[in-house]
């Protein structure tokens, strides 16, 4: 037990080491400091979506991985226990409603109940549901609404916040998202080019009854998007 406690000690001195400054830890020295910590997921289908039978989806974790422990939110908190110590606890919330309706989302309004979750860690990987951004007010529209929203999020506990690109790379949203983080004190990871390698749909993998469901990343793809937004919490300074 002993053993196990120093373990625990050095593996939280030296995730604190690589922040560079004791009263600014990384989101994974966070994490081990609280025992594991608190991680809310917000997406849309890629990160969970419930029960479709019209479209053959029977599951309810991120669409199109063949388990829940394969998609990219289970991967990844299994990938962050192993490097803190101890499981997370998980939320994960649909923003599907921002995506579609960024302009009239409510924010203080339905970020309240996320921020009683009292994170130490947000995961933000939406942008595939946004319309196209057509035009430079689109652009600057989008950017303002993700710049308020994740300013929202940050009021309660100032949780470290990673903001994934489009899984089906799309400049104009990623330019907003990536341009939102950066306001904001965020991490941007680009995942964009995980939409070039064909290996990372569903439909390089099963046969799936819905092309819809066949385009989103399958358990390769999932692999993948877990990989990256785990190797940039491990670069975090």
């Amino acid at each position: 037990m002993a053993y196990k406690f120093l373990l625990g000690l050095v593996v939280m001195m030296g995730l604190a080491w690589e922040s560079g400054a004791a009263d600014t830890p990384t989101a994974l020295a966070r994490l081990a400091a609280a025992g594991g910590g608190k991680i809310l997921f917000l997406g849309n289908s890629i990160t969970r979506h419930g029960p479709k039978a019209d479209i053959g989806w029977t599951n309810n974790w991120g669409m199109a991985a063949t388990a829940l422990e394969k998609d990219f939110v289970h991967l990844l908190a299994a990938d962050i226990a192993r490097l803190v110590g101890k499981q997370p606890q998980l939320q994960v919330t649909s923003l599907v409603d921002f995506e579609r309706g960024y302009t009239s989302f409510d924010i203080p309004v339905k970020t309240k109940p996320l921020a009683e979750f009292k994170p130490d860690l947000i995961i933000l990987a939406i942008g595939e549901n946004t319309p196209a951004l057509n035009d430079t007010a689109a652009k600057a529209a989008y950017k303002d609404c993700l710049v308020r929203l994740l300013k929202a999020l940050k009021q309660n506990g100032d949780p470290a916040i990673f903001v994934r690109s489009c899984f089906w790379a799309n400049q104009a949203k990623d330019d907003a998202l990536c341009a939102a983080a950066a306001e904001t004190g965020c991490v941007f990871v680009d995942i964009s080019a995980l939409a070039k390698v064909e290996a990372n749909y569903a439909r390089s993998e099963q046969k799936l009854k819905s092309a819809g469901v066949a385009a989103h990343p399958g358990d390769r793809g999932m692999r993948a998007i877990a990989e990256a937004l785990c190797a940039a919490l491990k670069s975090q300074k």
